[in-house]
């Protein structure tokens, strides 16, 4: 059985930085990693995952992933897990496969146009 990530705690926090296309998790007000999408229609296509070297091994990328999929759940979308992190954090927690979209070619296709832009 997959262990849960740590909860985020009060000096932990997630939030979503919609401008800058991410989730970031602050910790005591810094920002010590986040996770980058882009929304392609009703899918935030998930692209990259990263935590500042300060703050490994803390479990913060857990915390940040799963803090963000239910964000996902709650408004309603799907995911696509193009991003490492992400898709190796859902085969380890297996609830997330009512919204998560298969990783295509095509989407694939649309996210470097989409960041090349």
């Amino acid at each position: 059985m997959p262990e849960n990530p740590p909860a985020p705690d009060e000096t932990t926090q997630v939030r979503l930085a919609l401008e800058a296309h991410r989730y970031e998790i602050l910790v005591e007000g810094a920002v010590a990693g986040f996770t980058e999408f882009r929304d392609h229609g009703s899918r935030r296509v998930f692209f990259h995952t990263v935590v500042e070297d300060a703050y490994a091994g803390r479990g913060l990328a857990s915390v940040l992933v799963r803090e963000a999929l239910e964000h996902v759940r709650a408004s309603g979308m799907h995911l696509v897990p193009i991003c490492p992190y992400v898709a190796k954090y859902l085969t380890k927690h297996d609830g997330y496969r009512d919204i998560t979209d298969e990783v295509t070619p095509e989407v694939k296709a649309w996210l470097k146009a989409e960041l090349e832009a």
